[in-house]
């Protein structure tokens, strides 16, 4: 952020405020703080942050940033975790905390529209009373809000069986680059013509603006049933996910937690898991009582092939919320174990849980550095935490150095780089890992195609500088023009 974007910066505010409102212009530098990090380790300084309350108030902003050439970085509650919400290049930051509303709710056809602001959380419970649920469900659901859910495509506990945010969204309003405003998709499941919908979710804010959206609703199941199972190792805990997926089986989740996690998580909330187990499988059904029962049945005499310490079936809806809670509360819990954490978001296949788990304790014993594994086991979704200090020089280097090595195990692996977290900042280097030059400056046109001019979240998702083998982009750029995706 160079001092001449500060001052034309600076000469924009009364427009802004014009735009938004007084209250609605942040420009101290203490109320700026706030705004420089979300749930990774980067960091990056907004010039301004603006608090739009409509689609048209952002079109303002947008054309007003156009005109300028200033960046725009949309942002949601900042609990994402690749960096993707960082103002890395300064500009403005367009926070959608005011546009949180829930507009409709259509019971018959079984969707919502919402405002991009609206906490994930907050429509299950608003539309539990009609008997149906939002399924997409990350573990911070409570805080997170369904707009940065579509920029990073999130998913969850419960994606195994139920799919991430792109396979819940029907249509949504977006402002593009230049601020003109239209619709993508619409209230019905299957649309004609190009995808656009699907494009922009999981494109982390680079191609528009998501002002409103139409999302389906499921109806409540008729019975849940959730089991603890704890294994001696995490070796007998993996083998038992490949061994209940392997029997045609899919749950509406199935997750693991390794003894970092299961410490972290009773020490914080006592969500009652058993003291000793190397790691500890919570399943969860739903469906007819009478398929959620047989289910039940079998993967228990799956589990029992593998020594299982324990496995526990919560008795009543308390009890089950209390064995999610440690769950969906361990990241923050890790906090009583390390003063940081870099948290790592690769998928693999289940076939190669074991294998790929073991490598990544061998790097753990080799650097030194603790790593808590949390996975969204039945979909081979891994959430290695390398636990750090980030006052010890050299601390940050080397674990960013340790995901790169984990990140590269599983694409190897056959895995890719991300199952929900998304690239933003932390994951660039490594897309050469997956995708050839050619294959980038084809999604590069992307870019040009919505005329973006690089101005939305600029610098996130493509490699920015030499890395990964410095691997050359000069090729690519070309192809596409000067800046299309840097």
């Amino acid at each position: 952020m160079g001092q001449s974007q500060s001052l034309k910066m600076k000469d924009l505010i009364p427009e802004l405020k014009r735009i938004v409102g007084d209250d609605y212009v942040l420009d101290d530098q203490a109320d700026l703080l706030v705004y420089e990090y979300d749930g990774s380790i980067d960091r990056g300084n907004p010039v301004v942050v603006v608090l739009p309350d409509t689609a048209k108030e952002i079109s303002q902003v947008l054309k007003l940033a156009r005109l300028n050439s200033l960046p725009v970085v949309a942002r949601g509650a900042g609990t994402g975790l690749s960096g993707g919400a960082i103002a890395e290049h300064g500009g403005i930051v367009l926070s959608m905390a005011r546009m949180n509303q829930i507009l409709e709710v259509n019971r018959s056809d079984r969707y919502a529209i919402v405002e991009p602001g609206v906490v994930n959380l907050d429509l299950s419970t608003h539309v539990a009373s009609e008997g149906l649920y939002y399924a997409p469900d990350p573990s911070s659901q409570r805080a997170c809000t369904i707009g940065g859910n579509i920029a990073e495509n999130s998913g969850g506990p419960h994606c195994l069986a139920y799919g991430v945010t792109t396979n819940h969204v029907l249509g949504m309003e977006v402002v593009l680059a230049d601020g003109s405003i239209t619709w993508f998709g619409d209230n019905e499941r299957d649309g004609i013509g190009y995808d656009l919908r699907g494009i922009t979710i999981g494109s982390e804010g680079t191609l528009a603006i998501v002002t409103k959206i139409s999302v389906r609703l499921l109806r409540l199941p008729e019975h849940v049933k959730t089991m603890l199972m704890s294994f001696e190792t995490i070796e007998d805990a993996s083998a038992a996910v490949t061994e209940i997926i392997g029997a045609g089986m899919v749950p509406a989740a199935l997750e693991m937690m390794d003894h970092f996690c299961i410490k972290a998580a009773e020490e914080a909330v006592g969500a009652g898991y058993p003291e000793g187990a190397g790691a500890v499988l919570l399943v969860e059904l739903d469906g007819l009582l009478e398929s959620v029962e047989e289910e039940s049945e079998e993967i228990e005499a799956i589990c029992h092939e593998f020594s299982p310490l324990e496995i526990r079936v919560a008795t009543d809806s308390l009890e089950r919320e209390k064995l999610w809670s440690g769950r969906k509360g361990v990241l923050g819990a890790l906090g009583r174990l390390a003063p940081n954490y870099y948290l790592v978001d690769g998928t693999i296949p289940r076939t190669k849980l074991v294998d790929v788990l073991k490598k990544i304790n061998e790097i753990s014993e080799r650097s030194g550095y603790p790593i808590a594994n949390l996975l969204h086991a039945g979909d081979g979704n891994l959430h290695p935490s390398i636990l750090f200090d980030e006052r010890k020089p050299g601390d940050v280097e080397n674990i960013l150095a340790i995901g790169a090595e984990i990140l590269r195990i599983c694409v190897d692996s056959g895995g890719v780089l991300s199952g929900e977290h998304g690239i933003g900042l932390e994951k660039q280097d490594q897309m050469p890992l997956m995708f050839s030059e050619e294959d980038m400056a084809t999604m590069s046109l992307l870019k040009l195609a919505f005329e973006t001019e690089d101005l939305l979240n600029p610098g996130k998702v493509f490699p920015t500088g030499a890395g990964c083998g410095d691997i050359s982009q000069a090729r690519a750029i070309a192809r596409v023009g000067p800046g299309a995706y840097i």
